[in-house]
């Protein structure tokens, strides 16, 4: 009779070792299994989507959110997996938003005028046309024009679990002043 490894090994540890390849081998085929199905939602062919400029309308921002006079005009929406926004706000002189924080950040694009910023417990800060302003998660902070000047940004931010944003109160004229 031949002797091979196996025979040599305790019983519980010939066990053990085939027990193990078995896991090994059902671990790398769902490991296999997952990259395939992650890779193919993907890999699916897509085409894509052109959405006419004249299906989307300005609005006026909601006053409860707002002081002053203050437009949104839609730049863009994306589509799932997605979740990428923007928008061309535009504040005449003197409007602002109220306090608020994006749970995953925002990015503004100063493209017409001048405006003020400016994050809780820091100083207020002039934003001019080519400027770009990046909040980060959850920091709060507000945004609009100078009281002598309009100006336009656009705002670019994701949604995270359907909302973007989180309004808190007003700026009051204290702090609006530069």
């Amino acid at each position: 009779m031949a002797c091979t490894r196996h025979a040599l090994l305790p019983l519980p540890q010939f066990f053990m070792e085939n027990i193990m390849k078995r896991l090994s081998l059902f671990t790398l085929c769902l490991l296999l299994a997952g990259v395939m199905a992650a890779s193919s939602a993907y890999a699916a062919p897509q085409k894509q989507i052109v959405i006419s400029g004249e299906s989307r309308r300005s609005s006026s921002a909601p006053k409860q959110h707002f002081t002053g006079n203050v437009r949104v005009d839609p730049a863009f929406e994306t589509q799932a997996p997605q979740r990428v926004y923007g928008s061309y706000v535009t504040f005449e002189p003197g409007a602002r938003t109220n306090w608020h924080s994006h749970p995953l950040g925002q990015t503004l694009l100063v493209t017409f005028g001048v405006g003020l910023t400016q994050e809780w417990g820091g100083p207020v800060q002039v934003i001019r046309q080519g400027d770009v302003v990046l909040c980060p998660p959850n920091v709060k902070h507000w945004h609009g024009a100078m009281a002598e000047n309009a100006m336009t940004h656009l705002a670019i931010g994701e949604h995270s679990e359907g909302s973007s944003v989180t309004w808190m109160e007003s700026v009051t004229d204290e702090q609006y002043r530069y």
